[in-house]
């Protein structure tokens, strides 16, 4: 592990710039030293794995099936790396990113521990000007944004926060040590997936355990358990067509019972659905929501879902208040991000945890001793917020980035993310976001979707430099559609119904509106090969 700020002597001009060195940034210098192009990767983590170096919560996990979560560029490295469950944890992703990180010799080009703190595009030199805040001042061609969608924590201001004598975590910047809840009053706030991994386990080592609610999510257990060899053996073996079917695929992973494509929620019995939805929840994971067709564009066919889900909880949950209290009924099921557990709603049924709906007592305030909502008084030793990520933009946008003639990305989207493919953005040439707005991104398995991006990447500079072409842009017209069919997309379906991340709404003052692109991981990925293969429709190109 890298533990200090490590930069070996280079020059300050180099061909690329990439900043972040998660999945993504470390599969984009791959491919980048494989074009012969000089590349610096900036990080600001003490070593790479992104999201996985930083969320070391108990019972982080990925929601993704691990043998579906891995990189499919290297052959060799898809036989010689084994996965021990079902769900990987964080520690068996994060050893996954360093073993990566060591088989391609990635860290001689990446330098930990610092971070941009802004970018600016020299349009006379065509060059972008990147600075750290290690007062670092470095020049590139091209700037490559690899911040990852779920990387900027949300930490609500509660007054008091600083008064509070005990210790407060946030979930997606954990302490590398470990932490013993044992014989302490715990309090969670939030209910999103890092609280639902977590609270199973914490609920096992406090003394007591209270979590503060605002709105309940929808959760479907994991059924993780090791892997067992000869599935892994036989997929292994047809790896290539395997990883080909992903990348064709609506989601980007397909380790769930065969999706109803065609057959609607309501041309069922109930007896029919019943069975359906018990077959998908007995298997766990995401696959129950593709037990039919409209689960997503038709209310009362996703209502079927959801009564099956508060069925369950009902059944898990001994207090019938308790239960009440844990059914999700403002949103459709699976409009805010599906959560996938162990053992989540059966941990309400311990006499050492208590459930507290701020939604009906709000949180007035910290206080030395603990937390104080309208209606009481809690005594906490320490408080872990679990209150998520300004998602999709946040990192973004946390860094002063300007294009040409000095064009603040942050005045660009005062009113929402405007991109083309969420690759580029009209006014900020040689600029790319992997993963960004206007992409399947966080609505599909982000190994499969970062792979694309950076291919399609790749694949343009490669293009730029044969033709000696000196800056790629998006045009505002292209963009403009692009955004245009993003949002056409999202309103056909029932996911502006909620008050998601998807749609900026966990953060007070965000414009509102759906961010990621609907349309499937296949259908996208046919789209930008067409553009590329048209000559980059939509771009100016300037020589």
């Amino acid at each position: 592990m890298t533990d200090q700020r490590s930069s070996p002597d280079r020059s300050s001009d180099v061909d690329v710039i990439v900043v972040g060195a998660g999945f993504a940034g470390m599969y984009m210098l791959h491919r980048l030293r494989e074009l012969g192009l000089a590349t610096r990767v900036y990080e600001a983590g003490g070593d790479v794995g992104g999201t996985w170096y930083w969320n070391r919560y108990p019972g982080a996990r990925c929601d993704i099936e691990s043998l579906d979560y891995s990189y499919s560029f290297s052959a060799e490295l898809q036989q010689e790396w084994d996965w021990s469950e079902r769900y990987a944890a964080q520690p068996e992703i994060l050893r996954y990113a360093n073993h990566v990180a060591e088989r391609f010799d990635l860290r001689r080009d990446i330098t930990f521990n610092t971070r941009v703190t802004a970018a600016q595009y020299d349009d006379a030199g065509r060059r972008w000007v990147i600075e750290t805040d290690s007062g670092e001042r470095v020049t590139a061609r091209f700037c490559v944004m690899a911040l990852g969608c779920l990387s900027a924590a949300q930490v609500p201001q509660f007054p008091g926060r600083e008064s509070f004598r005990g210790r407060t975590y946030h979930t997606g910047a954990w302490p590398h040590e470990a932490i013993d809840f044992s014989g302490q009053r715990v309090g969670i706030i939030g209910t999103g997936s890092s609280a639902i991994q977590m609270i199973p386990l914490v609920a096992r080592q406090a003394a007591h355990l209270t979590v503060f609610q605002r709105t309940p999510n929808f959760s479907v257990p994991a059924q993780n358990r090791p892997l067992d060899p000869e599935v892994v053996r036989e997929l292994k073996a047809r790896y290539p067509a395997y990883r080909q079917e992903l990348r064709e695929s609506r989601s980007g992973y397909l380790s769930v019972l065969t999706p109803n494509s065609e057959r609607s929620a309501l041309e069922a019995t109930p007896e029919e659905r019943e069975r359906e939805y018990m077959a998908r929840w007995q298997r766990g994971g995401f696959g129950l929501l593709a037990g039919f067709a409209d689960l997503y564009t038709s209310r009362e066919a996703n209502d079927t879902a959801a009564e099956f889900v508060h069925d369950r909880i009902r059944e898990i949950v001994d207090d019938p208040d308790i239960a009440e209290m844990l059914l999700p009924r403002t949103y459709p099921i699976g409009t805010k991000r599906l959560c996938v557990d162990t053992d989540y709603y059966a941990t309400y049924n311990r006499p050492n945890v208590t459930l507290v709906s701020i939604a009906q007592e709000q949180i007035e305030a910290l206080t030395p001793t603990g937390l104080r909502t309208s209606a009481a008084e809690y005594a906490l030793d320490s408080i872990v917020f679990a209150t998520g990520y300004d998602a999709m933009t946040g990192a973004l946008l946390k860094i002063d980035i300007r294009g040409r003639g000095g064009l603040r990305l942050a005045d660009v989207w005062a009113d929402g993310p405007l991109s083309y493919l969420g690759l580029a953005i009209a006014g900020f040439p040689n600029l790319f976001t992997i993963t960004g707005p206007g992409s399947p991104s966080v609505l599909s398995n982000m190994l499969v979707s970062i792979e694309q991006h950076v291919d399609w990447i790749a694949g343009c500079l490669d293009f730029l430099h044969e033709r000696e072409i000196a800056e790629i842009e998006a045009r505002a017209e292209a963009q403009d559609a692009w955004c245009a069919h993003v949002d056409k997309l999202a309103d056909a379906t029932l996911y502006p119904h909620a008050n998601s991340w998807y749609m900026g709404a966990n953060i007070p003052g965000k414009p509102r509106g759906f961010m990621p692109y609907v349309g499937g991981v296949g259908r996208y990925r046919s789209r930008c090969a067409e553009i590329a293969a048209a000559g980059y429709e939509g771009f100016a190109l300037s020589r």
